[in-house]
C-alpha cells in the first residue's frame, strides 16, 4: 500500500497510528504542505493520502494558497474513489473538497473529552470509541457535513465530529492519533493558544500521562478497523 502523509506542523504527525503504518504500507510518504509541491501530486497515485491537523483554517487560503492545492487534490481523489483520511483541519479540508463549509465555532474545544458515535459511527471503524469515548479535541472550526456524507460522531460543544464519504474516506475533528509520546510538544507549539484560552497545560500533561496507553489501543484499533474498509 502506497500512502501519502500531508503534515502542517512538524508535531502534529502521525502518533499512535505511525506503528500501523510503517507496517502496511509499502511505501511511506511524508510531504509538509507549503514546503512540497502538493498540486504537483497525481491524485490517483497513492492508495490512501492521510492530511493531518493544523492551527488554520480550511477556508484561509487567501493567506495560506497551498490549501487550495490540497484541497484540489482531495477532490479529485473524491472523483476518482481513492481513499482519504482527514484529520482536524484535514477533515475540514476533505469537507470542503466535498462542497461542504466550514467556519469558526465562537468556541474552541481544547482537551481530553468523550465522543459520542451515532448508530452508523458504532458500525464504523470508530467502534472502539464506543465503550471507552475519550480522546483528544483541539479545534475552533466545525465542518458542515458534505451531501451524501454519513454522520458518526458529535461532542456537546461541536455536533459534527466525523463523516465518511463512501467506503474508502473519512473525516475526524479530533485527534485519536495523538496524546501518547510526543504530546508535550502540543504543549509547547500551542503555548500561545492555551495561554489566550486560559487553558493549563499541566492538566493537560497528566490527563495525558493517565490515558496515553488507552489512546494508543484505540487508535491503533480504529486505524486497522479503517485499513480493512478500504
Amino acid at each position: 500500500m502506497k500512502i501519502d502523509v500531508i503534515r502542517h506542523l512538524a508535531f502534529e504527525d502521525l502518533g499512535a497510528f505511525e506503528s500501523l503504518l510503517v507496517q502496511r504500507a509499502t511505501a511511506l510518504r511524508i510531504l509538509d504542505a507549503g514546503i512540497d509541491d502538493i498540486a504537483a501530486l497525481d491524485p490517483r497515485a497513492a492508495d490512501l493520502t492521510i492530511v493531518l491537523g493544523g492551527p488554520i483554517g480550511a477556508y484561509d487560503d487567501a493567506r495560506y494558497p497551498f490549501l487550495r492545492d490540497e484541497t484540489a487534490l482531495l477532490a479529485a481523489r473524491l472523483a476518482a474513489d481513492r481513499a482519504v483520511l482527514g484529520i482536524c483541519l484535514g477533515a475540514q479540508l476533505l469537507a470542503r473538497a466535498a462542497g461542504a463549509k466550514v467556519a469558526p465555532m465562537g468556541v474552541k474545544e481544547i482537551g481530553f473529552a468523550p465522543v459520542a458515535l451515532t448508530q452508523a459511527g458504532q458500525r464504523s471503524c470508530l467502534a472502539p470509541l464506543g465503550a471507552a469515548p475519550a480522546t483528544l479535541h483541539w479545534h475552533g472550526d466545525m465542518f458542515e457535513l458534505p451531501k451524501g456524507a454519513v454522520h458518526l460522531a458529535s461532542t456537546a460543544v461541536c455536533a459534527n465530529q466525523a463523516f465518511a464519504l463512501g467506503r474508502r474516506s473519512i473525516g475526524l475533528q479530533f485527534h485519536p492519533e495523538a496524546g501518547g509520546p510526543g504530546f508535550e510538544r502540543w504543549l509547547i507549539g500551542h503555548a500561545g493558544e492555551l495561554a489566550a484560552e486560559r487553558i493549563d497545560p499541566r492538566a493537560l500533561r497528566r490527563q495525558a500521562a493517565e490515558l496515553g496507553p488507552a489512546l494508543a489501543r484505540k487508535a491503533e484499533a480504529i486505524l486497522a478497523g479503517y485499513l480493512a474498509a478500504i
